[in-house]
């Protein structure tokens, strides 16, 4: 395994070491391939298609087996190789009945939805009196067995950020709040939904009980609901909620990841991944929690070979299950992580115009990293000092020491959309799936072609 550095290439990357001018214009291939990928209309007509002919397909599902069989077929017929499913297993959790109503003092319906892995009410409902916490930390505050028989309802203030580095803060509250409230003695949780809407969609997501807890009924309010629950609240008086949150987990459910693969000329030399996930909330149709970053990758991964064969083989990794908690990343690397592979990346945030790229690189990989931001540069792409780090699909090939580098999507918007009814087709903009595409081609085609040795195994 080669050292990978902790860091970026910082210096250099903010133009502080000086490059030869031979690096600062791209290569002719390179110009080729960004020119035609921003005309590109594969990515587009794959999110399409695949929102539209199969729609919401939650990891485990019916639904998503569908997905997985649509993903073949059109992989087979973009001409794509070795297409194939990857099957494995996993428990899933299903949906019923999400409702919520103020009994007392302002009598009233809010609008809501389970979180993932919510334990399920009577079909009758609960009853309950709520106890506000305006944070996560006031929860954590809260003395032990404080809340026994009360419903809590935590709040928050989540702002839009280009990076989207608000949801590591905020998205505790939904990943530990339900935890915490049980381990206090609630009988159920509702959170202020982690987006940066006001629309009156609610937000859900996963949630893992922490070991030994007892499971909860534990829901995301809508934006607007959160904050009239928080002034009912305010006004002194007891409020009571009557709550149905019905659901079932299944052991053992089918899943599977979609593989396929354009070859390159050297086997020694490694893969490189190209990642996303096929599966998606039950609510939207997911077109950018991720089909659109499936039809990026496939997109781009045509496009790279393009400019002519390919040293390293270009691997689409399809996850089968990424918003349960990485089931395909895990499956993923559980079969091939003892094999070598040059490099991962993948796409999960969105549709929006790619405004930044990070590097995990092996040590003097300098050139490497200059000729992906020349070829970059050009779309309006900067590079940062930060290091990249992947998502979940490539999670496990890039603590087991992978290189890695990030395409980062403005997430301004993203938030607003994610995991809502709203994440729909109509939200994407052609031109920034394109410019996407671009990008997403000029770093393969620059990684598969490398000369430098790279990877781990």
């Amino acid at each position: 395994m080669q050292k990978i550095r902790s860091g970026t290439l910082a210096a250099l990357l903010l133009g502080s070491i000086s490059t030869p001018s031979s690096l600062l214009a791209a290569p002719s291939s390179v110009e080729t391939i960004r020119v035609t990928a921003l005309a590109d209309t594969v990515a587009m007509d794959f999110t399409e298609g695949l929102t539209t002919e199969v729609g919401p397909r939650p990891a485990g599902t019916p639904q998503e087996a569908r997905a997985r069989d649509w993903a073949v077929a059109k992989l087979k017929s973009l001409g794509f190789s070795n297409v194939r499913v990857e099957p494995y297993t996993m428990p899933v959790w299903l949906r019923g009945r999400d409702e919520a109503r103020v009994i007392s003092p302002f009598p009233q319906n809010l609008v809501l939805a389970a979180l993932g892995n919510s334990a399920s009410t009577p079909e009758k409902g609960i009853d309950g009196e709520v106890v506000y916490f305006p944070t996560l930390a006031d929860l954590e505050a809260a003395p032990e067995a404080s809340l026994k028989g009360k419903i809590v309802f935590v709040s928050h203030a989540m702002h839009a950020t280009q990076d989207g580095s608000s949801y590591g803060t905020f998205g505790a509250t939904r990943r530990q709040g339900p935890s915490i409230a049980s381990k206090k003695g609630a009988i159920a949780i509702l959170i202020r939904s982690i987006g940066t809407d006001n629309h009156r969609q609610p937000h859900t997501g996963v949630q893992m009980w922490a070991d030994g807890v007892k499971p909860i009924p534990a829901a995301a309010l809508s934006v607007p609901d959160a904050e009239q629950l928080a002034r009912m609240v305010a006004r002194g008086q007891p409020v009571r909620l009557h709550l149905t949150l019905t659901s079932k987990m299944l052991k053992d459910q089918p899943s599977g990841n979609v593989v396929a693969e354009i070859p390159g000329g050297d086997p020694k030399a490694g893969v490189v991944v190209a990642a996303c996930h096929l599966d998606s909330w039950d609510q939207g149709t997911g077109a950018i929690d991720d089909g659109a970053g499936c039809g990026i990758v496939a997109a781009a991964a045509l496009q790279a070979a393009k400019g002519g064969p390919l040293r390293r083989t270009i691997l689409i990794l399809m996850a089968g299950a990424e918003e349960v908690g990485g089931n395909g990343g895990r499956a993923y690397y559980d079969a091939h992580g003892r094999e070598p592979h040059a490099m991962a990346m993948e796409s999960d945030f969105g549709a929006d115009r790619v405004w930044r790229v990070d590097f995990k690189l092996p040590q003097n990989h300098d050139a490497l990293a200059r000729r992906i931001i020349a070829g970059l540069a050009p779309l309006g792409i900067g590079a940062s000092r930060l290091p990249a780090g992947g998502g979940s699909d490539i999670e496990p090939l890039v603590k087991a020491g992978v290189p890695v580098v990030d395409l980062q999507q403005d997430g301004t918007r993203y938030f607003d959309i994610h995991h809502t009814p709203d994440d729909t087709l109509d939200k994407i903009d052609p031109a920034q799936l394109q410019q996407n595409v671009a990008a997403w081609a000029v770093a393969l085609f620059e990684i598969a072609n490398a000369p430098e040795s790279l990877g781990v195994n």
